[in-house]
């Protein structure tokens, strides 16, 4: 059977082709002269798989949707406190090439701003960096979110340069507040030579997956950046990363996404997937019109809004029963699915209300994808607890969803089915003492 994936892909790009509104980037020439009948899209799931459709190899500059990515590189390299202290997190509800300081302290609204990515760029690499090795450090970060060594559109770069007045004022205002301690225009010149990097809409997806997988990239495996940043990251998407139409995205589309003027947009679904979409024309807020359009449908037709309230998941608790019977019997509570706070509440209150009253108590977590890190404490303190009050306590743990476990009290012990659990109880009786 062949997969329906790329036929909807290509189903709904015919859907947008007739859409011809919009215009091109003007006020850059080499995006100006861009073909605007380019079209493509490309999903990429967390676990490596990429289906795509259109024009969906053709190079572009990646331009401002490179600015998550810088953010995290330097969430990574510098830590949050530093990062924050000269960029911050609110939603400016203005352009994107708006000349918009935070009173008093001139920080930059959010880093998806120019004002704020020029900010962020600085801060990439080691304090104390050169902007050679500053932008070394971006191109690498870059390649590896993308899975591929990236490379620089030279006549894209100096294109932008000529035109750079606005981005050249914002940087020295950055630098009469001292966000920026050196030469602005070489801070400048690093952003605009980031914004240049050439992308394909296949790179976007598996770099927007990249973040939905926790930071590691699906096709190479690399760990990118430390799970921690990734949280930071899609907030700041989420509010901030469609400028002043970040209002209507989210209650609308409802995708952590961030858009460019080449006509490339991305979108984040944590844990699930990463899509980019690529047509050159823009609207009135330099976002793709035609990429708008797309998101819209990929929103509507597979219930990606981050908001969406799932259907109700089959109960966490599986089943709770007796195996065996007398001194042989075994109370068996199966989970299943993955375990959250609500589900691991839902679990704490079936062994409360069960009160186990055979000697040993099984969790099989056979059928468990997945455990929260709070999930995974709350479950060690139910064993924990077990234990104290005198059960022999087992896990039924194939797949080791829960990594060397140590309830801090009490002995638990490991399986990877429920038979080698009676077998555990017949060697005890056997070597128990006979009176």
């Amino acid at each position: 059977m062949r997969s329906m994936i790329p036929d909807y892909l290509t189903d709904v790009l015919e859907h947008v082709e007739p859409d011809t509104s919009g215009a091109t980037a003007g006020y850059i020439p080499e995006l100006a002269d861009a073909e605007p009948e380019q079209l493509g899209a490309a999903f990429a799931t967390v676990d490596g798989q990429v289906y795509a459709a259109g024009d969906c190899d053709a190079e572009f500059s990646i331009q401002s949707i490179s600015k998550p990515f810088v953010y995290a590189l330097a969430l990574a390299d510098r830590g949050f406190d530093a990062v924050l202290a000269r960029v911050g997190v609110e939603p400016s509800g203005e352009a994107f090439n708006e000349i918009s300081l935070e009173g008093g302290s001139g920080r930059p609204l959010n880093p998806m701003i120019n004002a704020g990515a020029i900010t962020t760029h600085s801060l990439v690499g080691v304090a104390g960096s050169d902007p050679a090795e500053r932008l070394e450090r971006v191109v690498d970060g870059l390649s590896a979110f993308a899975g591929r060594q990236l490379e620089m559109d030279e006549s894209v770069c100096a294109s932008e340069m000529a035109f750079a007045h606005r981005n050249l004022a914002i940087g020295h205002m950055l630098r009469s507040h001292d966000i920026l301690t050196e030469d602005p225009a070489t801070v400048v010149e690093g952003y605009i030579r980031q914004c240049s990097l050439l992308v394909t809409t296949r790179d976007l997806a598996v770099m927007a997956a990249t973040l939905a997988n926790r930071g590691v990239n699906p096709l190479s495996g690399k760990q990118v950046v430390p799970e921690p940043v990734l949280r930071q990251v899609l907030s700041v998407m989420a509010t901030c990363g469609m400028y002043d139409a970040a209002g209507d995205w989210a209650t609308q589309v409802g995708i952590p996404a961030k858009s460019g003027v080449a006509g490339g947009l991305i979108g984040t679904l944590p844990g699930q997937i990463g899509i980019a979409t690529f047509s050159p024309r823009l609207d009135a807020h330099g976002t793709s019109v035609r990429g708008v359009s797309l998101f819209h449908r990929f929103s509507s037709d597979m219930g990606l809004h981050v908001m969406e309230v799932p259907p109700a998941a089959r109960a966490v608790v599986r089943s709770n029963r007796v195996v065996g019977s007398g001194p042989h019997a075994i109370r068996v509570i199966e989970l299943q699915g993955g375990i959250r706070f609500a589900g691991v509440e839902r679990v704490v209150r079936e062994v409360v209300e069960t009160a186990p009253a055979e000697t040993r108590v099984a969790l099989d977590l056979t059928m468990v994808s997945s455990v929260d890190d709070v999930s995974r404490r709350m479950l060690l303190e139910i064993v924990r607890r077990l234990t104290l009050e005198g059960h022999g306590v087992t896990l039924v743990d194939p797949e080791s969803i829960l990594p060397g476990p140590h309830p801090g009290g009490g002995r638990v012990t490991v399986v990877n089915d429920l038979g080698e659990t009676a077998d555990l109880v017949a060697d005890e009786e056997r070597a128990a003492p006979r009176a």
